[in-house]
């Protein structure tokens, strides 16, 4: 139960969901997108965020696309991770995201997160957004200044380049990289479903290893300098899993209750030497 009253609003275009947003926001009724829910449900009960009004993107046709076009592979934004893991051909087109994504909450859960709602979500995970940032996947994004396009790598800044009112309606992924070699890996404190104390997803593209990760840091990141230390050919695969380590800046990994600071590098670095062992590191 949600402890406020707001206003529930559907817009079946993207144009319709941002005038809506825009209208209401001039009414001072401070609306929220929606499409899964559950990040706004979580916030509203702890009466973090108090919407006047949400508007639900579910009924946007483009919002809910999959489908493969000469641009390349079209994900909807309000696309739920079900979808994506239940889909049957997009294992073929795009197995590390549906790797990822099946590893994240559990399947009620999966049931209402959206990949937009992951991706541009407040959770310091959103452990989708790595495989589309290892893709240089493109975020289709509509607003009030009108459409623009943004790479994926820009929503893995420690704070969002959204502005308000800008609704992501798909994220597009060319094939280069999308069905190459890849490695995931998820390690959390226990069990099978919990946030992770690292996650590592890494593909092999053009003879080169490209790495991405969650749960290390506040955000997720990928970085061209571990890239550069993994793909070293004239060092042992020990000194580039330890060289890459030593590029995080220590005061920036995660040090809670979920695991200390230490013990973070330690199972991110069993983690590098892993990608380097299945993608054939030389």
């Amino acid at each position: 139960m949600i402890p406020l009253d707001f206003d529930y609003v559907p817009a079946h275009t993207y144009r319709e969901a941002v005038t809506q947003f825009r209208d209401l926001a001039d009414s001072g009724m401070n609306p929220l997108y929606y499409a899964g829910g559950t990040e706004i449900i979580t916030l509203a009960r702890f009466h973090q965020i108090a919407p006047g009004a949400v508007i639900d993107i579910k009924p946007i046709p483009e919002a809910r696309a999959i489908r493969l076009t000469r641009g390349g592979l079209e994900l909807g934004a309000a696309t739920t991770l079900t979808q994506l893991v239940e889909h049957p051909w997009l294992r073929r087109e795009f197995p590390l995201l549906q790797a990822t994504v099946q590893e994240i909450a559990d399947r009620t859960a999966r049931n209402k997160i959206t990949l937009g709602g992951n991706i541009c979500g407040q959770i310091i995970y959103r452990e989708a957004l790595l495989p589309l940032l290892l893709c240089d996947s493109q975020l289709r994004v509509v607003g009030p200044a009108g459409k623009t396009v943004l790479n994926a790598s820009r929503m893995a800044a420690p704070s969002s380049p959204l502005r308000p009112g800008d609704l992501v309606v798909q994220i597009v992924t060319d094939q280069e990289a999308r069905k190459a070699p890849f490695v995931h890996l998820k390690r959390r404190k226990m069990g099978s479903v919990g946030y992770p104390i690292v996650t590592a997803t890494a593909v092999r593209v053009n003879d080169g290893i490209r790495a991405a990760f969650s749960g290390v840091c506040s955000h997720p990141f990928r970085s061209s300098a571990i890239e550069s230390e993994l793909n070293r050919e004239d060092i042992d695969w020990t000194q580039r899993a330890d060289n890459a380590i030593r590029l995080i800046p220590a005061q920036e990994v995660l040090d809670d209750f979920e695991a200390s600071r230490d013990y973070r590098l330690f199972v991110l670095h069993a983690a590098l030497l892993e990608i380097l062992e299945k993608l054939g590191g030389r």
